[in-house]
């Protein structure tokens, strides 16, 4: 049960502490107008920016690819040297996009520059993998291309030794487009809502990797 007094006391506190939050912006102008920062103190306060920016991200650590955390980097870059090319259909087509970021077919068409759609969304496929080599299968690799009002399209690749190999000299980024977004690292990704025309063939079958 909450009381009164309780509640009272709880704002007081909140005064007190936002008081002392703007002491402390208040101190720090106050410090950079009399001694501008160096570049050490310039770097430091870059890397804080970031860090706070990016920590939204969870669970992907900050700078860090999605793939290599998913998979492994030898896995995580043969999924980047596999990856089909997003924008393979018709100039009239819809483009794959990010279906947590883009619903509706107006973001998904075409007429951007490379990589993102008429209205600056990004290209995205999602990706899912099954490691059998132990069993002398390989690598299986689903690409998942989500395109609003018409759902998922899945393309498979499949790759081993050799092209695992080949693909080690790949550098990942997180700006090569498409973006690629393991499944096994989505949080929630089992209880989104979708239309029955979109709903995903992969729900419910894609099993949890957790980074480290």
């Amino acid at each position: 049960m909450r009381f009164r007094s309780d509640t009272g006391a709880a704002t007081v506190e909140h005064a007190a502490l936002a008081a002392l939050i703007a002491l402390v912006v208040i101190a720090s102008i106050a410090a950079l107008r009399s001694a501008p920062p160096d570049r050490g103190a310039r770097e430091l306060g870059e890397m804080i920016g970031r860090r706070i920016a990016c920590a939204p991200r969870h669970p992907v650590p900050c700078g860090r690819n999605p793939l290599a955390l998913a998979y492994g980097f030898p896995i995580g870059k043969l999924v980047r040297h596999l990856a089909p090319p997003a924008a393979t259909a018709g100039a009239d087509a819809l483009l794959p996009v990010d279906f947590r970021r883009c619903r509706r077919a107006s973001c998904a068409t075409p007429g951007g520059k490379d990589g993102v759609t008429a209205s600056g969304r990004r290209l995205t496929i999602f990706t899912s993998v099954r490691d059998e080599r132990r069993g002398g299968a390989g690598v299986r690799i689903d690409y998942w291309l989500y395109r609003p009002t018409l759902g998922w399209e899945r393309v498979s690749r499949s790759g081993g030794a050799a092209e695992i190999e080949a693909a080690s000299e790949l550098r990942l980024s997180l700006e090569r487009s498409p973006a690629l977004v393991p499944l096994e690292t989505l949080a929630g990704r089992d209880h989104y809502d979708f239309p029955a025309v979109e709903e995903p063939p992969w729900r419910g079958l894609v099993p949890d990797r957790y980074p480290e």
